[in-house]
């Protein structure tokens, strides 16, 4: 056990070092293009994170490997005043055929006072750690809270609202638009309809949220780097529901036997028949609440957030996954915090993350320990989380723990 405690300490030495070298030899050669003339312009820029992911579950042998955790370039521009177009893709989350997934692509019109109005795929407004972005967080992946496989929104396509008032000391945000679900008992998992598989239940989903900064506004990024006091509570809701356009079923063959005639030996099939019904993986509605709130102040950054989310099979009476009797409540909670060791270049974070459903039989537990070196803040740095896991699924007994180091570099 302790030889084996060496090598996984040494194997980790020696990609955060490899990853190291590869961030200053990316930082030198990065950049942002930006051409303006007067309302005209075209803005080019992306997020680079490559991940070493390492999992040792008990009872089970570890596997590692290194990979594009998120590899998106994007293009934002403008010909007319008040108005943008942006649209970013995905070449780090391939996907079997798919090449590339798309992220945001949209249009948006900002001539209103304190409003802005975007058409296309955006994400929703709903849980605030899905809406900070994945180059701002303290712990290299999301928590329970802010992941879409287990019931935060993702991207939809449709219409969004976001506003505030003039001291931005209220925002508020509403939408609608076309969301799906990959049907799987196992979790609750939201994606923009732009990148479903053909299994995938569409649907449609309204959501919206305020967030209330009583010190200031306070910009959804984790970590404290001006020691300013500023604080912020929001509360989300969203519902969705399948509009029955993808209903995914199972077949099951009846066999008619005839037990009367004699020049058998058990019994003489006389017809057989092939039925189909709707699939038990099939997600008919889902409701959410959220309520999270930040605080940062002298170097410490700590962010809290508790989601309950409602959903519904198609089939009433399914017991599996999260599910029990066709059901679920799935709750999800989650404590993330950093100090500042060394201000503005380098953070200790830990975080704490628990999640139940009706069909488990443990609650689902993460703690994880971590180090953040800023060497330009959020745009290059390097990140090592160590996450322990327990009930993994819901399932008693089973536990694992995980390693991850990632570098970004964002221009």
């Amino acid at each position: 056990m302790f030889k084996n405690l060496i090598t996984k300490i040494t194997v980790s030495l020696v990609v955060i070092s490899i990853m190291t070298l590869s961030v200053f030899s990316t930082a030198s050669a990065g950049g942002v293009t930006v051409f303006k003339e007067g309302d005209k312009y075209v803005k080019m820029g992306g997020r680079i994170q490559m991940q070493y992911h390492q999992k040792d579950p008990d009872g089970g042998d570890a596997t590692d490997s290194v990979f594009f955790r998120r590899f998106r370039p994007y293009v934002e521009g403008s010909i007319h005043k008040d108005w943008k177009g942006k649209f970013q893709w995905d070449m780090g989350k391939a996907d079997g055929s798919n090449e590339l997934a798309v992220k945001d692509a949209y249009m948006q019109y900002k001539g209103f006072n304190n409003l802005k109005v975007t058409l296309g795929n955006t994400k929703t407004p709903f849980s605030r750690e899905f809406l900070t972005s994945s180059k701002k967080q303290q712990l290299v992946e999301r928590t329970f809270v802010g992941d879409h496989n287990f019931g935060s929104p993702d991207r939809m396509l449709g219409l969004k609202l976001e506003g505030h008032n003039e001291d931005k000391m209220i925002e508020y945000g509403v939408a609608f638009g076309s969301e799906s679900i990959d049907p799987d008992n196992n979790k609750l998992d939201f994606d923009s309809p732009v990148n479903q598989n053909s299994d995938f239940n569409e649907g449609w989903v309204a959501a919206a949220r305020v967030d209330f900064h009583p010190l200031g506004h306070l910009e959804k990024s984790q970590g404290d780097f001006k020691g300013k006091t500023k604080a912020t509570i929001g509360v989300g809701v969203f519902t969705w529901s399948n509009d029955n356009d993808v209903q995914n079923t199972s077949s099951s063959t009846t066999t008619t036997v005839d037990t009367t005639n004699a020049a058998c030996p058990t019994a003489c099939p006389v017809s057989s028949s092939t039925s189909k019904s709707a699939s038990t993986k099939d997600v008919d509605e889902a409701t959410g609440f959220e309520v999270s709130a930040a605080l940062r102040m002298m170097g410490l950054s700590v962010d809290v957030q508790y989601n309950s989310i409602d959903a519904d099979t198609v089939v009433p009476g399914i017991t599996s996954g999260i599910y029990k009797n066709g059901s679920t409540t799935l709750k999800s909670f989650a404590v993330e915090a950093g100090f500042m060791v060394v201000p503005s270049t380098l953070e200790v974070a830990a975080g704490y993350q628990s999640q139940d459903a009706d069909g488990y039989a443990e609650e689902w537990t993460r703690t994880s320990v971590g180090l953040n070196w800023f060497i330009k803040k959020h745009d290059i740095k390097v990140q090592a989380s160590y996450r322990m896991g327990e009930s993994l699924k819901g399932k008693a007994n089973k536990d694992e723990d995980e390693i991850f180091i990632q570098t970004q570099y964002v221009f």
